[in-house]
C-alpha cells in the first residue's frame, strides 16, 4: 500500500475528526460525506460512497451527543475506505468483497475511538481548570494556548483511532483474504443487504411510536416485494 495514500486518508480523518465534535460540526464528520471524501483525495469515490452508505445507516443513531461517546464512526468510514482502495490495487481485489472484508475488519476496532475520545476529553477537563485560573489572573494568552492544547487531543484522538484501524487491517486484511475471497464472493450480495436492514433496524428501534413493530414489518415486508418484483 502506498505511504501517500495513507498520509492523506490520515489528513481526511484529523479533518473530519476534529468536525466530529470539536470544530464547526459542518457535518462532514458523518461517514456518509467523509467516506466519499476520502475516496475522492484517493481516486475513487464511488468505493467511499458504498462504505459510507453502510456505515451511515449502522451508526445513524449513535451521534456523540453530550457525554455519549459511540464508536468512532468517521474513522471507521475513512479507514475502511482507504484499505479497500489500497488492497484493491495491491492484490487486484477491488470490487464489492474488499470493501465489506475492509469495512468488517474496521467496525470492532472503532471501539478505539470511544478510548480515546475519552481520554480527550477528561484531558481537556484539566486545560479548562488552567484555562480559568489563567482568566482570573488576566492572563489571556495563556488562556488562548490552553483552547488550542484541546484542539490539539481531538487531533490525536481521530489520528489515533485511524491509525489503529489501518495497521489492524494492515496485519489482517492480507491474512483473510485468501481464506475468505472464495466465501465472499458468494455471499457479498447477502451481506450487502444485511448491513442496511441491521441500520434499519437499529434506527426504528430509536423512534418513539407507539407501532415502531408494526413499522418494522411493514419496511421488511415492502422490502421484500420490491425485490420480488425486481
Amino acid at each position: 500500500m502506498i505511504l501517500g495514500d495513507l498520509l492523506l486518508g490520515a489528513l481526511v480523518s484529523l479533518i473530519c475528526g476534529l468536525d466530529r465534535t470539536a470544530v464547526l460540526q459542518v457535518m462532514i464528520s458523518r461517514p456518509i460525506v467523509a467516506a466519499p471524501l476520502a475516496g475522492w483525495v484517493l481516486g475513487d469515490p464511488l468505493v467511499g460512497l458504498q462504505i459510507g452508505l453502510l456505515v451511515e445507516l449502522l451508526w445513524l443513531a449513535r451521534l456523540p451527543v453530550g457525554a455519549a461517546i459511540p464508536p468512532d464512526d468517521t474513522q471507521v468510514a475513512i479507514a475502511s475506505t482507504v484499505l479497500a482502495i489500497g488492497f484493491g490495487k495491491l492484490l487486484s481485489a477491488s470490487g464489492l468483497e474488499m470493501e465489506l472484508l475492509s469495512l468488517l475488519v474496521a467496525i470492532p476496532l472503532g471501539k478505539f475511538g470511544q478510548f480515546f475520545d475519552r481520554f480527550a476529553r477528561q484531558f481537556n477537563i484539566r486545560l479548562v481548570n488552567q484555562a480559568e485560573a489563567a482568566l482570573l489572573k488576566g492572563n489571556l494568552l495563556t488562556a488562548e494556548c490552553q483552547h488550542l492544547r484541546g484542539l490539539l487531543s481531538f487531533s490525536f484522538a481521530a489520528v489515533g483511532t485511524y491509525a489503529v484501524i489501518v495497521i489492524g487491517g494492515l496485519l489482517v486484511i492480507p491474512l483473510l483474504w485468501p481464506l475468505i475471497q472464495p466465501s465472499l464472493v458468494h455471499s457479498a450480495g447477502w451481506l450487502k443487504l444485511a448491513l442496511p436492514l441491521v441500520g434499519v433496524a437499529v434506527i426504528l428501534g430509536t423512534i418513539n411510536v407507539s407501532r415502531a413493530l408494526t413499522l418494522f414489518c411493514a419496511s421488511f415486508g415492502m422490502a421484500f416485494l420490491l425485490m420480488w418484483l425486481v
